[in-house]
């Protein structure tokens, strides 16, 4: 299976707390909510890229935190989403949680997470789905195990919260499509390149600027 980031963040990076206000307010973030401030609710283009997306998955992939609140979000909600996540097959990776755990098809990862997504991503299947869980992302971009990332980029810089790409081995990316809305969001897929290594200039003289 090819391990595919799905994400909203900003032009400058933050993936924290884009649904609502109180969603994720660690570290005092109080800018939650911000992806419906460009988008309004729903938007049919973000919705069209997802719902494709979505389509392909043979499972989700969670960290703790973004397990546990999004499947409390969507079931109190309710809606078709709910019942499109419940019946999922749901990975998770965490050092506190036991199981049974409280979400239907829902399984615990062994402590060494990253043998255990490697040998998730040997299985036969299409794409397994990774949304929210930034430090999980950090910890998988840094042994190479993110195959593609579809991001929705909001046109808002917040200048603080937490950020996609706060950690991780340096990685090139190649742009496959790319989807722009009336609202000024834009729909980003980008396949894995491989690591980034950076070219050594041969003028060993600094150029004045």
């Amino acid at each position: 299976m090819r391990l595919v980031v799905i994400n909203h963040l900003t032009l400058d990076g933050v993936m924290q707390g884009p649904g609502r206000p109180d969603e994720d307010t660690r570290d005092g973030f109080d800018l939650g909510g911000w992806a419906t401030v460009a988008t309004g609710s729903p938007d049919p283009v973000v919705d069209e890229a997802i719902g494709a997306h979505r389509a392909q998955a043979d499972g989700l992939l969670f960290g703790r935190r973004s397990y546990e609140e999004m499947l409390a979000s969507w079931n109190a909600q309710g809606g078709p989403f709910k019942d499109a996540l419940n019946n999922a097959q749901k990975y998770v990776a965490s050092t506190t949680l036991s199981e049974p755990l409280p979400w239907p098809n829902s399984t615990l990862l062994g402590p060494d997470v990253i043998a255990a997504v490697s040998e998730l991503k040997a299985r036969p299947g299409r794409e397994l789905h990774i949304m929210g869980s930034g430090r999980l992302i950090g910890a998988l971009m840094q042994h190479q195990l993110v195959d593609e990332l579809l991001l929705v980029v909001h046109p808002l810089v917040l200048g603080r919260g937490r950020r996609l790409f706060a950690s991780g081995a340096p990685t090139s990316f190649e742009l496959v499509d790319a989807t722009a809305a009336p609202s000024g969001v834009v729909v980003a897929t980008y396949r894995t390149a491989g690591a980034y290594t950076p070219s050594v200039s041969r003028n060993s003289e600094t150029t004045a600027l």
